[in-house]
């Protein structure tokens, strides 16, 4: 039986959307061993631009942050990589908050920049769960608790 592989979560407003497909990009090896959601379009250009199959939603205005964020609320998503806009106004916005709360709320790591995005790979932190080292907490719980 295969070993199940970690789904994480890649989202980008438009104004970032190219920082997006070069992030890809250059770590689009590492990418690949991963199940991935994004939103319609940052789906369609990971699939036609970096060759990266994904799960795509709904376009995010239409409901694809909230889809992305239920599948954290469930445990589906391991990690989210939303490049952010933060210089645009967003009429969905209260959306964007949900991913972001949802991922706080369920311990769930979230990058909004490609700094963090570098991070999370550089750091490896999205090591699929057999690799992953266990630790003695559960996780949502505290160690010290």
């Amino acid at each position: 039986m295969a070993a199940r592989r970690t789904k994480i979560a890649l989202i980008a407003h438009d104004g970032r959307k190219a920082d997006m497909v070069a992030f890809a990009t250059f770590n689009r090896d590492r990418l690949a061993e991963f199940d991935l959601a994004a939103t319609a379009t940052t789906g369609d250009l990971l699939t036609e631009k970096v060759g990266l199959p994904c799960q795509k939603m709904l376009s995010g205005p239409q409901g694809g942050d909230a889809q992305i964020a239920a599948m954290v609320a469930e445990g589906v998503v391991k990690a989210v990589i939303f490049l952010v806009d933060p210089l645009t106004s967003h009429p969905h916005d209260p959306d964007i908050q949900t991913v972001l709360r949802v991922c706080n709320v369920h311990n769930v790591p979230i990058a909004t920049n490609v700094a963090a995005a570098d991070l999370f790979v550089a750091c490896d932190l999205l090591a699929p769960p057999e690799l992953a080292m266990a630790t003695p907490a559960g996780p949502n719980e505290h160690a010290l608790s």
